[in-house]
């Protein structure tokens, strides 16, 4: 299996075990790793203040951020006992621990993220059109969106 993904031990690990592709699901959502960095870099935050910072995200998309995060155990909620009510976020030691790895892939996206466009654009433009003018690829092209 060549030097590039680890020993062919490593690779299966990681392709027969959930653990490797629960990583990516945990960050699918485009909010997610956003609202992980907010709260990174300001501190526990309530969610009126995250929106601020983060700017261009609803009320709602936040909220289901914010849940989707605790419930991954990425974020702890802390509510105080207050009048009115309060709560606010803050980082649970996993979430902390993937700030690293998150940065990594952003990383990588800022080195590839021009040859990732320009073969998806190669792509799109291979697929032919067949006579009953059914697109006809190679691949399954995603819709945008």
């Amino acid at each position: 299996m060549g030097g590039v993904g680890g020993s062919a031990e490593q690779v299966d690990e990681q392709t027969a075990d959930c653990q490797a592709r629960l990583a990516f699901e945990v960050l699918a959502n485009r909010w997610d790793s956003v609202v992980i960095f907010t709260i990174a870099a300001y501190g526990p935050s309530r969610p009126a203040l995250l929106r601020t910072r983060i700017g261009g995200i609803s009320a709602k998309v936040l909220h289901q951020a914010l849940r989707r995060l605790e419930h991954n155990g990425l974020v702890q909620r802390r509510p105080y006992r207050e009048a009115p009510p309060r709560v606010d976020y803050a980082l649970t030691e996993a979430g902390q621990a993937l700030l690293e790895p998150m940065r990594m892939m952003g990383a990588w996206a800022t080195q590839y993220a021009d040859a990732v466009l320009d073969a998806q654009e190669r792509s799109t433009a291979a697929s032919t059109t067949d006579r009953t003018g059914r697109l006809n690829s190679a691949v399954d092209v995603p819709s945008p969106g």
